[in-house]
């Protein structure tokens, strides 16, 4: 059995459900293995922990997941099947994984990058439902609703303060259509790579120029694990001393982990840009 969301899914009713010779999933698994770190986060965070037998060599979050060489990138059926695994999750149909299980009578769920919050709430529930842990599910989407509401509601909506979220030292940024962009955009934040974005492709390499002329009242660092940036390393780039973010203190260094995966901590993302963004309102006056 196969379960795909599809992109920008905004409900249940978006999921497309395909079975393997005509016979539905009827039991909880409880061998799960996620080759998505995104959907290991998820996993956990809705109480199935316990059933994940394995999980890729990118999911570091939480700690205690049982961490493999297993790759979702270039994912091996054997190597997957050598755990027994009853279910296994991934972001994409890689290297053609989906048939190469299906032939081995293993059940996927593929969850693609969500294209909003909505999407990854209807993942958060299509993995509660598989699992048996719907319950559990409901709760993590209705706790997060809630964070995200209360960091919304703390920052003013009037002040159309302007960000640069740099993905690498080399100026690649993300614009509002991407998923951590379209949830800065709920701050009431106007994204500079907008108008950057000649491809469409949702993540333009800027140059220093367009930045500096930019100005933006916020940078938000989501380059701080791999590319060692902070606060002081960017006040340290040339011309960069002028630019408002970092005159101001605004200046936000999040990991690229909560800022690039479409899980539960998503919310601590925005929490932690909602701080910066009332410091740099503080600033404005």
């Amino acid at each position: 059995m196969v379960y795909r969301t599809l992109a920008g899914a905004v409900a249940l009713a978006a999921l497309i459900l395909v079975t393997t010779a005509g016979a539905a999933q009827r039991s909880v698994p409880s061998r799960i293995v996620s080759l998505s770190p995104t959907a290991t986060e998820d996993l956990f965070a809705i109480g199935a922990g316990k059933q994940v037998v394995a999980v890729d060599d990118q999911s570091n979050y939480p700690a205690n997941a049982p961490h493999t060489k297993l790759s979702g990138y270039t994912p091996n059926a054997e190597a997957i099947a050598a755990y027994h695994p009853d279910l296994v999750v991934v972001s994409a149909d890689s290297s053609g994984i989906v048939e190469a299980l299906e032939k081995l009578s293993i059940h996927v769920i593929v969850d693609p990058p969500a294209q909003g919050l909505a999407g990854a709430y209807a993942q958060l529930t299509q993995l509660g439902k598989a699992t048996g842990h719907a319950a559990g599910a409901a709760a993590v989407v209705a706790r997060m609703k809630s964070e995200i509401a209360k960091a919304v509601a703390s920052v003013s909506q009037g002040t159309h303060l302007s960000f640069y979220e740099e993905l690498s030292p080399d100026y690649y940024s993300a614009t509002s259509t991407t998923f951590a962009g379209s949830a800065l955009k709920l701050l009431g934040l106007k994204d500079i790579a907008d108008a950057a974005d000649k491809s469409g492709s949702g993540y333009p390499k800027l140059s220093g120029e367009y930045i500096l002329a930019a100005d933006p009242d916020l940078i938000v660092l989501a380059d701080t694990k791999c590319c060692g940036q902070t606060a002081a390393t960017v006040a340290k780039r040339p011309g960069w001393s002028t630019i408002a973010a970092v005159k101001n203190g605004g200046v936000v260094a999040v990991s690229d982990d909560i800022a690039s995966r479409w899980g539960p901590r998503i919310v601590d993302f925005l929490q932690a840009v909602a701080a910066g963004a009332r410091k740099a309102e503080a600033a404005k006056g």
